[in-house]
């Protein structure tokens, strides 16, 4: 099977998504497939050195440009070649490959739900607006797609109107490994000596950036209501993304300043021995696409306290502990309850913390790599023998 791979430019700051394109790539070449990868170049954005220009010239190097050539490709290309788009996000580019074999990997659609005014927290500007409608017009011509979650899928049937040839789920899986281990109070020694910080008792973590749906304010939050309540004094620690202005103030705020760590951009490494010693993680994020923190937590034994909501407890099944979503205005009283959870879950006994662990193993062997590009290739050749 000859398949093409059609991914975001590498001059774009993302890295999941890049991330991401090579793991599908990889996988298929490994399992015996022709694979190339398609992208826009920086022909317009290497001139662009003032950064306010950055995002246009970009723009005109996947809208205007790269669509020239990839339509020149695909005219010279072998009929049973698929094309398959590793984001939805790529829409613009669908029209051109609409009549080819073909498939679009969806991820989440947060971006389109809040230029439609359907999220309350986040406001998209008219250009924002006029850009998603230009992706989604694009994507809407697609008619064969992969769903990293059934809450995406329902998203996306909502926002394509019309039942598509193929829609199917396929979890995202485990790119990497963690670190697993019964020792946690060695990973713990070990990290306060490389951190240079007091997690020898054990802390409470999140991990992730600083977009607004990761609720990263929220996270301190329930950190202060916490340490308010209870008797412990777990620092908390925040890895990720450079904090944002309102994080950093919300920080400075807290009563417990002193106890709150800010890691930014940890290595993978240092982000796999933080989850194997966390004493729970707590991820109360407002939506997620798919929600990899809490697969990757509970794969390195840690406890995880995340939203009672899609795909947050799609992801986490049985095996995660949950909280109600944050709602606008109820940033005190849900602090108060979450607390009270969290204060809740430290205090279970070994036993149950231990049963809750193996539980969290059992849940994520659905998001094994190998299992799910085994059925990610099924499909792909259920598409193109259509």
């Amino acid at each position: 099977m000859k398949i093409i791979f059609l991914t975001h430019p590498s001059f774009l700051p993302s890295q999941s998504m890049p991330r991401y394109a090579s793991w599908l790539m990889e996988g298929m070449r490994k399992r015996g497939h022709e694979v190339e990868a398609w992208s826009a170049s920086p022909a317009v954005y290497k001139f662009a050195f003032a950064n306010a220009l950055k995002k246009w010239a970009g723009y005109v190097d996947q809208y205007v440009l790269f669509p020239l050539q990839l339509k020149k490709k695909i005219a010279a290309g072998a009929p049973d070649t698929l094309y398959v788009f590793t984001d939805h996000a790529l829409g613009p580019w669908v029209p051109y490959a609409s009549g080819q074999k073909h498939l679009i990997h969806c991820h989440d659609f947060l971006a389109q739900m809040s230029a439609l005014g359907q999220i309350a927290e986040q406001h998209t500007s008219y250009t924002g607006r006029v850009y998603q409608r230009y992706i989604r017009k694009g994507f809407r011509q697609g008619r064969n797609f992969i769903s990293i979650s059934e809450n995406t899928r329902h998203d996306l049937h909502r926002l394509l109107g019309k039942e598509p040839n193929i829609s199917a789920v396929v979890y995202n899986g485990l790119t990497r490994s963690f670190e697993n281990t019964e020792d946690r109070q060695a990973v713990r020694a070990s990290l306060s000596t490389v951190l240079n910080a007091p997690l020898q008792e054990g802390y409470l973590l999140h991990v992730g950036g600083n977009q607004w749906y990761k609720n990263r304010n929220g996270v301190v939050e329930l950190y202060n209501q916490w340490r308010a309540m209870s008797s412990k004094t777990f620092p908390l620690v925040l890895a990720g993304a450079a904090p944002s202005a309102s994080l950093r103030e919300k920080v400075q705020a807290s009563p417990y300043v002193k106890d709150i760590l800010v890691l930014e951009k940890p290595s993978d490494q240092v982000i796999s021995r933080l989850y194997a010693g966390a004493s729970l993680f707590v991820f109360p994020s407002l939506a997620e696409g798919f929600g990899w923190p809490v697969a990757e937590a509970m794969s390195a034994g840690a406890l995880v306290l995340t939203t009672d909501l899609a795909p947050m407890n799609e992801v986490g099944g049985h095996a995660a502990y949950y909280l109600d979503r944050l709602q606008p205005g109820s940033l005190t009283e849900w602090g108060r309850t979450g607390a009270a959870k969290i204060e809740s879950i430290l205090a279970t006994g070994e036993q149950e913390q231990a049963a809750k662990r193996e539980a969290g193993f059992d849940n994520i062997k659905r998001f094994d790599g190998e299992k799910i590009l085994d059925e990610m290739e099924i499909i792909y050749k259920k598409v193109l023998n259509d």
